[in-house]
């Protein structure tokens, strides 16, 4: 059994789930966040017996200290937590833009200020950031979202410089086929995007896991962003 300790914020469904399952069954130990207490700590218990939940709402980042208070040494962080949004310029909700902005930009922000001293200030240690390809691969209603990728960039290069040796990189996913928010849609709604993948094939929440484990181990990446969408924008 590892001794080392990953905190998934955001890791009780989807991709954080899945990168929970596996750091476990690596050896490590986890702890996965969602916003509501209990359920994370029943999703937990469904995990393995070397994880444990904790309700963290990165949208009142004001609370994220409290409920962070009982984790101790953490050698690998990630932040998968996100919200969807739908919105325009022409149609603004204002309301829904600042908790996305707030969760992502804010939250991510003071969950790593919050951990401070009990993350270990060398190389071995490593943050992980999850933004998207609508930084850059805008559609209609992703103003927000697009936006706030775009920040998690530029806020992966600042955290990287500011918390050297410590390591911080970021995630950008594309569609990710077997998702639970893409797999659920009506047949037919991928086919456009598997026919601008080169290969046909859609990225799957397995790549994901797969890039972020390099970005927890490599020792030698720090500030990068990498793309997992099977080249979807190539085409």
């Amino acid at each position: 059994m590892s001794t080392k300790t990953t905190l998934i914020v955001g890791g009780t469904s989807g991709i954080g789930l899945e990168l929970a399952k596996t750091l476990i069954a690596r050896g490590e130990k986890v702890i996965i966040t969602g916003r509501d207490t209990a359920r994370s700590q029943e999703i937990a218990a469904t995990v393995g017996e070397h994880a444990s939940g904790l309700g963290v709402d990165l949208s009142v980042p004001e609370s994220i200290a409290e409920s962070l208070k009982s984790v101790g040494e953490v050698n690998g962080l990630v932040l998968a937590g996100i919200l969807r949004d739908a919105n325009t310029v022409r149609d603004y909700n204002i309301e829904r833009a600042k908790l996305l902005v707030t969760l992502k930009l804010v939250g991510y922000t003071e969950t790593v200020h919050t951990l401070l001293g009990r993350l270990p200030e060398n190389r071995d240690t490593a943050i992980v950031l999850f933004g998207g390809r609508a930084k850059d691969a805008p559609y209609p209603g992703s103003t927000t979202v697009s936006s706030i990728n775009g920040g998690v960039e530029g806020l992966t290069r600042t955290m990287a410089l500011e918390l050297a040796p410590m390591r911080v990189n970021a995630i950008h996913p594309g569609i990710i086929g077997n998702s639970p928010f893409w797999s659920d849609k009506p047949a037919g709604v991928l086919d456009g995007y598997e026919s601008r993948t080169p290969g046909g094939e859609l990225a799957t929440m397995e790549d994901v896991v797969g890039a972020t484990l390099f970005l927890l181990d490599n020792k030698g990446t720090s500030g990068t962003n990498i793309y997992v969408d099977r080249g979807w924008r190539l085409t």
